[in-house]
């Protein structure tokens, strides 16, 4: 993934009020790997990326293509 889906990410999960902790339990993962996703050094594979719309409320094409 590119910078602007970890930036995306860290601004969704930071506007619902999340944790990386609690979205990482949320998604059943650990916090680790989250936080990688985040960081960009792992990207969540596409039902994860359906989750992550799902438990941040926004849509794939805003978490992954615009600027928020």
């Amino acid at each position: 993934m590119d910078n602007k889906f970890c930036h995306n990410l860290k601004t969704a999960r930071q506007s619902c009020g999340f944790t990386q902790k609690q979205a990482a339990e949320q998604l059943s993962v650990t916090e680790s790997c989250y936080a990688n996703w985040e960081q960009g050094r792992t990207e969540p594979n596409v039902d994860m990326l359906r989750k992550l719309g799902k438990i941040f409320n926004i849509s794939l094409d805003d978490l992954i293509n615009d600027d928020l």
